[in-house]
């Protein structure tokens, strides 16, 4: 063996004593059920990693379940193109509070599956049902933001009896966005056309200027801009798949939800920011309260789309006061 194979060797050695001992101390200062969790994950023994049902279709839906069991359950829906991820806030903070928290993500999105097929409202709002006989929830509130939004709506309006308690909108995107005759409020078709341009041309670079302008208000004058929430938009978009969310953008722009808002006999509050620059106020949570039979209009001046992320605190005050009347 040469000098330099020799000098390769010995290098390569004392690379793999370091490794090896970097393993050995850092197993050393893991608590024994996190060492057991990590023996439990490799053998798939005794620890539930992830949690999914499939549905008819084979699609295999990703759900957190956190909380008791017998505590009422608050179950919350996605806006586009994200996932169960961006309930983080609003889930610790209900189960905190000692609820029951739920958040799945759809098709298409996060770690379901990648589909194809089937994204759209109907299949949304089916896999959901799929979600809830599973985990068998009864008197579930179901909270929906944007896209979201009109999943439950979709769903709540088809609910076997006694699944829902109440329902919560927020910036969502009923009755429906898109502009028409019985619609001239509504965007121009060209809008969400951009949208899937924007998608297919350069989906990375769009799921950054998406978060990094409109959807937080961080376009705004004086706006206080966070990289993280920036970045974790941008990390929950690019989990799913491209083909469901260039489907899923006709779903929420064009489905009509007026016949659904119309058949919820459930309480329901809408919560909208009037400074919403994805789904416009006027357009659309004004419109759902007047539909709903019980249903209770809340603005929030000047707050944008996203502002359950960037106004939390007054979010969650609001929806735990609606949970507890």
């Amino acid at each position: 063996m040469n000098e330099r194979a020799l000098a390769f060797s010995a290098e390569a050695t004392r690379r793999d004593v370091l490794v090896a001992g970097g393993i050995a101390i850092g197993a050393m200062a893991l608590p024994r059920s996190a060492i057991a969790a990590t023996k439990a994950d490799s053998s798939h023994e005794g620890i539930k990693i992830m949690s999914f049902i499939k549905t008819k279709d084979g699609t295999e839906i990703f759900y957190k379940d956190w909380g008791p069991r017998d505590a009422q359950a608050i179950v919350f829906h996605h806006g586009w193109p994200l996932s169960a991820d961006d309930w983080d806030g609003q889930m610790m903070f209900f189960l905190d509070k000692g609820y029951r928290v739920i958040a799945h993500d759809r098709r298409g999105h996060g770690r379901s599956t990648q589909t194809w097929t089937g994204n759209e409202m109907d299949t949304y709002a089916a896999d959901v049902a799929a979600l809830t006989d599973a985990l068998d929830l009864k008197n579930a509130v179901h909270v929906g933001h944007s896209t979201g939004g009109g999943e439950v709506a979709r769903y709540v309006a088809r609910a076997k009896p006694g699944r829902v308690g109440k329902a919560v909108l927020i910036g969502a995107v009923p009755p429906v966005m898109v502009r028409s005759d019985k619609n001239p409020g509504g965007l121009p078709l060209e809008v969400f056309d951009g949208f899937r341009a924007a998608l297919v041309a350069n989906r990375a670079q769009f799921f950054l200027d998406v978060p990094a302008g409109p959807f937080y208000g961080f376009n705004r004058p004086g706006a206080k801009v966070s990289q993280g929430i920036i970045e974790n938009w941008w990390r929950q978009g690019m989990a799913g798949g491209a083909k469901a969310h260039y489907d899923c953008i006709k779903a929420f722009s064009e489905t009509d939800f007026t016949e659904d808002l119309e058949r919820i006999a459930v309480p329901t509050l809408v919560m909208h920011g009037d400074d919403d620059q994805i789904v416009p106020y006027a357009d659309s949570a004004p419109l759902s309260a007047k539909l709903l039979k019980h249903g209770t209009l809340k603005t929030y001046h000047g707050l944008p789309h996203g502002m359950c992320t960037t106004h939390p605190d007054i979010v969650n005050a609001d929806l735990l006061d609606f949970v507890r009347s």
